[in-house]
């Protein structure tokens, strides 16, 4: 059976580089040069370590669920080659309001595709409750991964956030400290060379946390209002074509833990911080057929 996640997309495997490679880095300067040389005979080495070294772990275990889902909401193809060379005319199936309402024929698949579902030109494939496609996963976005972004942006933003404030208190705690020490001759001269090259990793990695903890936290705004407004991206935009055009059919409305519950799980809301999958509440979103009930 083929994957999506084979697909050869030069600009996602860039990100999914820089993405590892931005997490060792972060990692190398917080502990290097901010908590040994600082925190080293203090006990907030032990808790400032395991804090920021555990989120990292959950940002890196998120970010490859979502890239390497079994399934992340992809329309499965039929087993054997559809034959619509005997299916009603356009025109009528738009007047049938039985059991094929919502499904579309996607030409690029050459399958039916069920309400909800998008086409990627990326992974070539139809994808249930479609967000977007990430480069930063390599991957889409979909009804069964959704989760797993989600708390990747989550963890990436309390990242940024958990350096920042590391970086800034050390900066000011330890260099405006040293003002008062003296020293002299070469030993000097490699202090100030060494505490340069210091500032110099400070400096890279807080504009790194600042640019990365503002992106992360605009999409971790969309991707809530996406799923409490229950219209991804893609849907909204077909909503303001539809109302234009006098034909918009809304969805019945949910309650919003409701909709919440259908991303993360039914289960505690403390289980929604770990990767572990969880059924939706809807099942019939998850399990369908390839080929609609047209009466034909």
């Amino acid at each position: 059976m083929e994957s999506p996640r084979c697909r050869k997309d030069p600009c996602g495997f860039i990100c999914l580089i820089l993405t590892y490679l931005g997490v060792v880095y972060a990692d190398y300067v917080v502990v290097q040069h901010v908590l040994i040389p600082v925190y080293s005979d203090s006990f907030w080495f032990s808790i400032h370590g395991a804090v920021f070294n555990l989120i990292l772990v959950m940002l890196l275990a998120c970010h490859l669920k979502a890239v390497f889902s079994e399934d992340h909401g992809m329309v499965p193809l039929p087993v054997a080659a559809i034959d619509f060379s005997d299916l009603r005319s356009q025109s009528s199936r738009k007047n049938d309001r039985g059991s094929s309402e919502g499904w579309r024929l996607c030409n690029r698949c050459e399958t039916y595709t069920p309400p909800r579902a998008h086409h990627c030109r990326v992974c070539q494939r139809c994808i249930r409750r479609m967000d977007h496609h990430c480069p930063w996963i390599n991957n889409c976005v979909g009804e069964l991964n959704q989760k797993y972004f989600i708390q990747f942006l989550f963890y990436t933003g309390l990242a940024s956030l958990y350096c920042i404030a590391l970086l800034v208190s050390t900066w000011v705690w330890r260099f405006r400290g040293e003002r008062g020490g003296g020293g002299g001759g070469g030993e000097e001269s490699e202090t100030t060379s060494n505490k340069h090259f210091i500032i110099g990793h400070y400096i890279i990695l807080l504009v790194v946390c600042v640019l990365f903890g503002v992106f992360v936290t605009v999409i971790f705004y969309d991707q809530m209002v996406s799923i409490i407004s229950d219209e991804t991206p893609i849907e909204q935009l077909r909503s303001r074509l539809t109302k234009d055009k006098g034909a918009s059919r809304p969805r019945p409305h949910k309650p919003t833990l409701a909709l919440l519950r259908e991303v993360f799980g039914r289960g505690s809301v403390l289980l929604w911080l770990l990767p572990l999958r969880s059924n939706p509440p809807m099942a019939e979103g998850v399990i369908y057929s390839a080929l609609p009930d047209y009466d034909v």
